[in-house]
């Protein structure tokens, strides 16, 4: 079905979203950005905190090409070829392989949805091991498997490319391998159906117009194009039919002001790069075309490619370069480890490698030149130790898509991948970081959220997973909901992998680098049901510029919603938002960038201090699933996040902040320990309607038919909730003159006042599960959080 946007939805709060949607789009919200699905569950209410993962015309024809196969209630029974399977014995070593890859074929896909409420993967309640063994990559045993590439230079150098076309993410052997495994392959098939239908959706649409942004210039229209033209080439690489070629033609001839329509100003400035992210994508889409449709192309045409390519793309380039003091075009290739020299530095790379040996001016050479040892120092940098990547999570979708995209090309054309692979090993945990921060209610996304994707994806994750020999990373990413859109996954995966991602997959996951010290802690990794916890006490400066005021903050998933969630974005075009991450920044003087408006204490009703440097620790028992998709979790299963969050205060002494599971993964105690000299306030940010007791010592709160009690447990007395709205407080400085707050209607904080001094505030979360009854839920000992173990909270 498509989606649809309610008028009566809220959608201002949400758990992170991998693909966005853009203005102008009816099912986009002009004032909080965020859009709302059509309700899949009728047992839930709508929850707030979603924010859709797909452009809609891919959400569309995703529908159209599974029709009734896929639904959000199909998780409530196994298909009949699981069931088939079901009861077969548990293999193990080269037979589990073995069995599994046979046995994946009969299945077909995993998942038997994504278009669940959170587009996340809904897969059947099964204990089919036979197929959910061990992930690995067995080409001997399944039978599938790529060939051997026959390009192996001996002196690889970013030059010396391979004579023929293509060279691009997809070299000649790979095209010719394709059909066969296409046929074998029930993720293959999926995703070339869906590509197919792609393609027909915008093949029969308008080019894409022209629109500056006057915040994102042209980006959305860039990688549109991308996104248009890697179909395109696709399916003309599959058919040989030159209808795509004439089409993307089309495209190829507007975005270089050679259409019916203007398309920027008639100036080397066309592709705007004094925001060069729209220059790079759109390189990298004439890169693609240029090289995937190469055999098709009439000389004129190839002429028409380079030149436009050389003169809006490479060369604006080049000039990035030669001012490296930041104030035009190149700001990004200094000092920059985010998404900005990924996507650009990919893009550029991507040009010349696609026009090497048709370029008599040496203008490719001069860009490899300048571009892979940048990255290295750059690029290549963006993740931390831990593979968490120092932006925010959303962020990680563009800055990997660059990464992965110059890389991969740089193996197909040049033979090697010149160190960028291995210069940072944080790079090989990043798929874990990106597993671990994804929950049933999409992701802990703190931070800003970035604007449309369109062509980026999580699917360099499969990439990743085969050169860091992951395939947890491939099976994880392979049953998203924006796998099947795009072209890479038909070659960054790899057929060869069995098994299923979560069999063995630790439950929790750590992070402990200081500059996004984190941690996730969940019951299930295929319930869509289960509870997932995740904080972060990570330092405030070093993002880039799109973190938030937030250390202590925190997101709760239960029963299939978000109860506690983030606030994403402020209009990026407001006044001081990029101005710097310094204390007096203007960008803390808006709410959502605001201590206040996160899940975390505020004392004094003062921001944090940016110079914070909090100090972590983590417990667990580690708890892995098996490989069933059906999961009792231990009774003695825990995990704890422990953090002194007192360097983030002025007016506080000491303050530690803890967080952990108990009852066997079923409820959630978050506690603050703090000694302060000013006025302590505990603030939640959520959709729920909230009622609270005539005590005020619990309040219970509602989303649809699920309900969460949420408990203060201590001080005993002097501490009760209240709710206010989640806006301004009237102490706060006032904004730069002209500008406001994005509203945050629907939103409720929940909220704790405390006087100073010294407290133990402890608050218990119970989730309103089914199969529990009052007297199920435990009540813990009160342990200072300084003293909290593993065992601590055994009652």
């Amino acid at each position: 079905m498509a989606y649809q946007y309610s008028s009566t939805d809220n959608p201002n709060l949400h758990s992170g979203s991998t693909t966005p949607y853009g203005s102008g789009d009816p099912y986009y919200n002009e004032s909080s950005g965020f859009v709302a699905p059509h309700q899949s569950k009728p047992k839930r209410g709508m929850s707030n905190w979603i924010k859709i993962g797909v452009p809609v015309l891919i959400a569309i024809i995703i529908a159209a090409v599974l029709g009734g196969v896929l639904g959000s209630r199909a998780h409530h029974n196994s298909s009949a070829s699981s069931n088939a399977v079901a009861n077969q014995a548990s293999p193990t070593g080269a037979a589990a392989a073995s069995s599994a890859a046979s046995v994946k074929e009969a299945i077909g896909l995993f998942a038997t949805a994504t278009n669940s409420l959170y587009m996340l993967p809904i897969y059947p309640s099964t204990t089919n091991t036979a197929a959910f063994t061990k992930p690995t990559f067995e080409p001997q045993a399944s039978g599938l498997s790529w060939p051997s590439d026959p390009f192996q230079p001996a002196n690889p150098a970013p030059t010396s490319v391979r004579p023929d076309h293509p060279r691009l993410i997809a070299p000649s052997y790979k095209w010719e391998a394709l059909p066969e495994l296409i046929q074998k392959d029930p993720y293959l098939k999926y995703w070339n159906d869906t590509i197919f239908g792609n393609a027909t959706v915008y093949y029969n649409e308008p080019v894409v117009a022209y629109y500056m942004d006057s915040g994102n210039g042209i980006l959305d229209i860039a990688r549109q194009i991308k996104m248009r033209i890697k179909a395109f080439s696709y399916v003309y690489r599959m058919t040989n039919n030159t209808k795509w070629v004439d089409r993307a033609w089309k495209e190829l001839q507007n975005a270089a002001g050679n259409g019916t329509n203007s398309f920027g100003p008639d100036t080397s400035e066309r592709w705007n790069p004094v925001h060069f992210l729209d220059t790079a994508e759109l390189t990298a889409a004439y890169a693609i075309a240029y090289d995937w449709m190469y055999d098709a192309w009439m000389p004129d045409q190839k002429s028409m490619i380079v030149w436009t390519m050389s003169y809006y793309g490479l060369q604006n380039g080049v000039i990035g370069y030669s001012n490296s003091n930041g104030m035009y075009y190149g700001w990004w290739t200094s000092n920059t480890q985010g998404n900005w020299n990924c996507v650009c530095n990919g893009g550029l790379t991507m040009g010349a490698l696609a026009i090497m040996g048709d370029d008599d001016t040496g203008l490719a050479e001069q860009v490899l030149q300048l571009t892979i040892p940048n990255a290295m120092l750059n690029c290549a940098q963006a993740v931390s130790s831990d593979g968490t990547w120092q932006e925010t999570p959303n962020y990680w979708y563009f800055g990997v898509t660059g990464n992965a995209e110059m890389i991969s090309s740089l193996m197909t054309a040049a033979g090697s991948d010149f160190g960028m692979l291995t210069t940072n090993p944080g790079f090989a945990n990043t798929g874990l970081f990106h597993m671990h921060v994804t929950g049933p209610g999409t992701m802990f996304e703190w931070g800003d959220n970035g604007v449309n994707l369109y062509s980026t994806t999580a699917n360099p994750m499969m990439f990743y997973g085969e050169q860091y020999n992951h395939p947890e990373y491939m099976l994880f990413q392979r049953d998203q909901h924006d796998a099947p859109s795009d072209p890479w996954s038909m070659f960054w995966y790899n057929p060869a992998v069995s098994g299923a991602f979560w069999d063995n997959m630790a439950l929790d996951g750590y992070f402990d680098n200081h500059t996004d010290s984190w941690a996730s802690m969940r019951s299930s990794w295929t319930d869509e049901d289960a509870l997932f916890l995740a904080i972060k006490a990570g330092t405030l400066q070093g993002h880039q510029t799109h973190n938030d005021l937030d250390c202590g903050d925190f997101v709760l998933d239960a029963l299939g919603t978000r109860w506690a969630g983030e606030l994403g974005d402020e209009n990026y075009l407001v006044t001081g938002y990029f101005s710097n991450d310094s204390q007096t920044s203007d960008r803390w003087l808006y709410y959502r960038k605001r201590t206040e408006g996160q899940n975390t204490i505020l004392v004094d009703a003062q921001n944090q201090l940016v110079t914070a440097q909090p100090t972590t620790n983590f417990g667990s028992s580690n708890t892995t699933q098996g490989s069933s998709t059906v999961f009792a979790v231990p009774s003695d299963s825990t995990a704890f996040f422990t953090a002194d969050l007192t360097s983030a205060y002025e007016s506080v002494t000491s303050f530690e902040r803890g967080v952990r599971m108990l009852n066997g993964r079923k409820q959630v105690l978050l506690q603050d320990d703090i000694t302060a000299s000013a006025s302590i306030m505990w603030r939640m940010h959520t959709n729920a309607s909230v009622e609270i007791d005539t005590a005020g010592t619990t309040a219970t709160l509602q989303i649809g038919n699920e309900r969460m009690e949420v408990k203060i447990l201590s001080p005993t007395s002097g501490a009760t909730f209240t709710t206010m709205n989640a806006t301004r407080l009237p102490t706060d400085p006032p904004l730069p003159a002209g500008q406001a707050d994005l509203p945050n209607t629907g939103v409720t904080v929940l909220a704790i006042e405390l006087e100073a001094g010294t407290h133990s505030l402890q608050v218990l979360f119970n989730p309103q599960w089914s199969d529990m009854s009052a007297s199920d839920f435990v009540t813990p000992p009160s342990v200072a959080v300084k003293d909290w173990t593993l065992t601590s909270h055994n009652n």
